[in-house]
């Protein structure tokens, strides 16, 4: 991915190092208020996905993976290509600008991707402190277990990746969250 060519035109390059999250409906409002130059999509076949501006196509990384943990007919099972194309995505963001990561909801895919994105960006700390995080950050906060079981066999977790996520517990019933920042500091 080439770096440059995901900054807007003219844009003033200011370091913040953020994950916003957010759901579908809240997407543009999310990104133009931080101002952010990349955007990951976790979103099910068929859902319609407009790329706000100025994030430019090459920035955004939309995955097609359904909500679910467990084989589903008609539906996307979160798999290994999925983690491993979020990883690549998130190693190459510059992270001079925020990501904003979504799903549909932004509770439960999002917010998988938002802790593998953390961990991808801080190997070196405890997976249990950025759950905590993302716990504090958002009271919604439900990963996918399975996109974390996936994650976890990928990126060498020994089961602490899952330990994290399920340590937080399910996150408070919503029809979709608010979106909220994980910092990465």
């Amino acid at each position: 991915m080439d770096r440059a060519r995901c900054e807007p035109a003219n844009a003033m390059v200011l370091p913040m190092s953020a994950i916003h999250v957010c759901p579908l409906s809240r997407l543009s409002a999310t990104v133009e208020t931080a101002e952010a130059s990349h955007i990951v999509s976790l979103m099910g076949a068929g859902t319609v996905v407009m790329r706000p501006p100025p994030v430019r196509s090459e920035c955004h990384l939309l995955i097609r993976m359904s909500d679910i943990v467990a084989p589903l007919e008609g539906h996307i099972l979160p798999a290994k290509e999925h983690v491993d194309k979020l990883v690549e995505f998130v190693r190459a963001w510059p992270r001079e600008k925020p990501m904003v990561i979504h799903c549909f909801a932004g509770i439960s895919r999002s917010t998988a991707a938002a802790l593998i994105a953390a961990c991808v960006v801080n190997p070196e700390r405890d997976p249990v402190a950025i759950a905590t995080a993302l716990r504090e950050a958002s009271p919604t906060a439900t990963p996918n277990i399975r996109f974390i079981e996936v994650a976890d066999a990928r990126l060498g977790y020994d089961g602490r990746l899952i330990a994290a996520a399920t340590g937080i517990g399910r996150g408070q019933e919503a029809f979709e969250a608010e979106p909220f920042i994980l910092a990465l500091g």
